[in-house]
């Protein structure tokens, strides 16, 4: 089956060369335009997998030259071409360059797709034995102590499982942060995802700050973090919170978010709404 012409975002293994789809392979197949964040990691999986260049274009495309690649690409689409964009490792636009390309395609009216694949994001939660149900990727944390504690305040009170990626370099300093920002809240460290080396480590912030303090580690790093236990809500809480929600909803579809939101059992809220609803 020929490929629809556009821009497509291929997956890539963050670790075993195995774990890439076959339709990614399809993709890289017949593409007539390669791009990349890093031309030769794509040129290595290729060769691992017996798929040829032929003489296509690969195209280097990253946060340095993205000004001067990014027409060249749209104009092969609008020429009808496909191009397939892959990522170093792992699901393109994920702490990567590839969202400006898709936003260039998607606003020059230009179709977007996807062949989904491997993710450190979603491998580290797997792993984690930490709730999947609901959870935030916020990405790289700023270097500095100061800038990184009010990156890290920001988002400390979700109620979400909180991902991040670190340096190998900067995570004892990070670890520290987030016991100052975050307390005796559960954690887990991932390393090497799906590589030789891979290590999982599951315990208290405290306890991982005092495991990584002075111990040198090398590789790609994913921090996760517990949601925060919300306080209980008081009677006037939930009586605010109802009153808001009964501006907009039905008296039952308030109870339910307030609910779910305070963490209440749902016959209880139910009742209070009925008593403001009269």
């Amino acid at each position: 089956m020929a490929l629809a012409a556009g821009l497509h975002f291929v997956a890539t293994p963050i670790g075993a060369a195995r774990d890439i789809t076959l339709r990614a392979l399809d993709i890289l197949r017949d593409a007539d335009v390669l791009a990349a964040e890093d031309t030769r990691t794509l040129r290595h999986l290729m060769e691992i997998h017996g798929i040829a260049l032929n003489g296509r274009p690969l195209v280097a495309y990253h946060d340095h030259n993205g000004d001067q690649a990014g027409p060249r690409l749209i104009r092969a689409m609008e020429e009808g071409k496909t191009v397939a964009y892959a990522s170093e490792a792992g699901t393109p636009l994920v702490s990567d360059p590839g969202f400006e390309l898709g936003r260039a395609a998607i606003a020059a009216g230009l179709p977007v797709l996807t062949a989904p694949g491997p993710s450190a994001v979603l491998a580290a939660l797997t792993v984690s034995g930490l709730p999947s149900d609901r959870f935030l990727f916020a990405g790289f944390l700023p270097s500095a102590t100061g800038a990184r504690q009010k990156a890290l305040r920001e988002v400390a009170d979700i109620q979400a499982t909180l991902i991040f990626y670190e340096s190998p370099k900067r995570l004892a300093a990070s670890l520290r942060d987030m016991v100052v920002v975050m307390g005796d809240r559960q954690a887990v460290v991932c390393r090497e995802l799906t590589k030789k080396f891979e290590e999982t480590t599951r315990d208290t912030l405290p306890a991982l700050a005092d495991a990584f303090a002075d111990r040198a580690v090398k590789g790609e790093i994913v921090v996760l973090i517990d949601r925060a236990i919300p306080e209980a809500a008081t009677e006037d809480d939930v009586e605010t919170a109802l009153r808001a929600a009964l501006e907009h909803a039905t008296v039952k579809d308030a109870a339910a978010e307030v609910a779910a939101r305070l963490n209440l059992p749902k016959r209880d809220v139910y009742q209070m709404a009925l008593r403001l609803a009269e």
